[in-house]
């Protein structure tokens, strides 16, 4: 299987990541072998895949040639696996500007308003019910997104 930069993806014997994901519905029953990726690290490799084409856009506007440190800025309530990303940028990025590069990952909290109580709360996962009343009515406005905070190069 290769990703979509052309460099050889070396997933474990008989993983179907990347099969088991495009060929089956939604919630169907998948008996995968142990250490299969597949399902887990497919929208993370797609995350790497963005977070490069960003690195190798800026490298040529700034006028850089290496990428050496990423720090990624990622919500509680991102939906991310921060192991399958990591997993997946050292995958991602073999053979680019960023091939050695170290991966730092800062995790934001998720916060939201509580409309009943008037209050900014911290929440652990979408819908969670406020701390305070126990109200469903939570609007999320922290936590949510994922972005490249700082960049080290040369």
């Amino acid at each position: 299987m290769t990703n979509l930069s052309g460099t050889n993806l070396h997933l474990p014997e008989g993983c179907m990541a990347g099969i088991a994901c495009m060929t089956n519905p939604p919630g169907a029953d998948l008996h995968l072998p142990e250490g299969c990726m597949a399902g887990i690290a497919m929208h993370e490799l797609s995350l790497c895949e963005s977070i490069l084409q960003v690195l190798e856009q800026q490298a040529e506007a700034q006028q850089y040639s290496k990428v050496k440190k990423v720090w990624l800025e990622i919500g509680a309530l991102a939906g991310v696996e921060t192991d399958a990303l990591r997993f997946s940028f050292d995958v991602v990025v073999q053979g680019s500007i960023a091939e050695h590069a170290q991966l730092e990952i800062i995790e934001v909290p998720g916060q939201a308003w509580c409309m009943p109580c008037s209050r900014n709360v911290v929440v652990q996962q979408l819908y969670d019910l406020c701390p305070h009343c126990g109200s469903h009515q939570l609007q999320v406005n922290s936590g949510d997104q994922m972005r490249i905070k700082e960049l080290e190069v040369e």
